[in-house]
């Protein structure tokens, strides 16, 4: 890629500030930070405490439906 922007989504413990899981993306749709999500989570679990720091990833309807499916928030 010559020109543009890569987006990072990573999901951290913030205890112990360890990287769960993470996707690179060339758009900013929301697919890749849901893939993102659906790993840490089948990985580690479900978390006490779940925050988002993106007010597009946050508005997503697959998040929306990510959270009620797995009850975190």
């Amino acid at each position: 890629m010559a020109r543009g922007f890569v987006y990072l989504a990573a999901v951290v413990d913030w205890f112990s500030r360890r990287v769960l899981s993470w996707r690179l993306s060339i758009t900013m749709q929301a697919d890749f930070c849901i893939e993102a999500v659906e790993e840490a989570l089948a990985r580690f679990g479900k978390p006490e405490i779940f925050n988002t720091d993106s007010q597009k990833m946050v508005a997503s309807s697959r998040v929306v439906c990510l959270k009620h499916r797995s009850t975190v928030w």
